[in-house]
């Protein structure tokens, strides 16, 4: 008997492969064009022929959206982003891992949690991955949720990604380092895009912009993000592990003493990366305002593997303690 996650997948993925060969188009975009598909309870593309129209339907219909949790959609939907993604692969079509996505979320709610109400931006969206496990996470909250992606096809499995789980989140599709069309927010997630930014022009309106050349795409999403940060809001960055060992850190580092408290760095566990060089941590600051202050000492830790359970507990023991103790 397959699980519920497997069923669903197996329906994206059989359906996508029938879009993909009836429109011609990536398999990727086939993923989002079916979702919008299996959302409706129809088949919106004119140019599918009648047989294949039958065999979507039937598809469709062998399971009932309801039936399912956000979790177990998001997930499915996921599975066959990353199949999409193995044959599409540019360098930023980078999914957040789940177990990642998942602690960002547990980390989120653990310091929002004399929150009712709040509003989150992800400015590096991407296929809503990470925005939607952190909000999965939140239940008991009325959460206004912000995404901003350069990538149209992105965007689009973000829209439908949403939608399947009946999540109201205001996508915009522009360039992230632009001037924003959002409010500030009261979280801030980002798995940070890491490269350099090509628009140089634009980079010249952020303090961390290179004095020669391209500049650091990952340090201007930073500011960026501190910018679109309310007073005394909570930033949670996936970071390269060589975050501050670069030329330009000097920078980096007065730009967060001055804007923001360090509230915590985590190291992830080296067996999620295929090397070293692609480690990640998660970086948690709080943006200075009057309710803000720096922690007695920031939440440090090297995380042990997901899948280490006892390990784990002890870990998720040490934060509960540390909360207990600064809150």
């Amino acid at each position: 008997m397959s699980s519920p996650i497997e069923r669903l997948f197996t329906v994206f993925d059989h359906t996508a492969l029938v879009l993909q060969e009836e429109l011609k188009c990536s398999y990727l975009e086939a993923v989002a064009e079916t979702g919008e598909n299996l959302f409706h309870g129809d088949v919106l593309q004119e140019e599918v022929s009648e047989l294949s129209k039958k065999r979507l339907k039937k598809e469709y219909e062998s399971i009932q959206l309801e039936s399912f949790t956000n979790e177990q959609i998001r997930k499915a939907f996921q599975l066959a982003v990353l199949k999409g993604m193995k044959e599409h692969t540019q360098p930023h079509h980078q999914m957040t891992p789940d177990a990642v996505a998942l602690f960002i979320g547990y980390l989120v709610d653990k310091f929002t949690k004399t929150y009712f109400t709040l509003s989150i931006l992800d400015p590096a969206v991407g296929t809503a991955n990470l925005l939607t496990a952190v909000i999965n996470q939140l239940s008991g909250k009325q959460v206004k949720s912000y995404g901003v992606d350069v990538d149209d096809l992105l965007l689009q499995l973000a829209y439908v990604n949403a939608n399947l789980q009946k999540h109201p989140i205001q996508l915009f599709h522009q360039d992230s380092l632009r001037p924003l069309f959002v409010d500030p927010a009261d979280v801030i997630v980002c798995d940070l895009p890491v490269g350099y930014y090509p628009n140089d022009e634009q980079a010249s309106h952020f303090r961390l912009k290179a004095e020669k050349g391209h500049s650091y795409a990952h340090y201007l999403f930073i500011e960026q993000s501190i910018r679109y940060a309310k007073e005394g809001a909570y930033l949670f960055f996936l970071i390269p592990n060589s975050l501050f060992t670069t030329d330009q850190s000097g920078k980096l580092h007065e730009l967060i003493k001055e804007e923001t408290f360090i509230q915590g760095l985590l190291q992830l566990p080296l067996s999620l990366f295929k090397n070293e060089k692609a480690a990640k941590s998660i970086f948690i600051l709080q943006k200075k305002g009057e309710h803000a202050k720096a922690p007695k000492k920031a939440l440090l830790a090297e995380l042990p593997r997901f899948s280490n359970k006892e390990a784990m507990q002890a870990m998720m023991h040490k934060i509960d303690q540390w909360f207990s103790e600064e809150r």
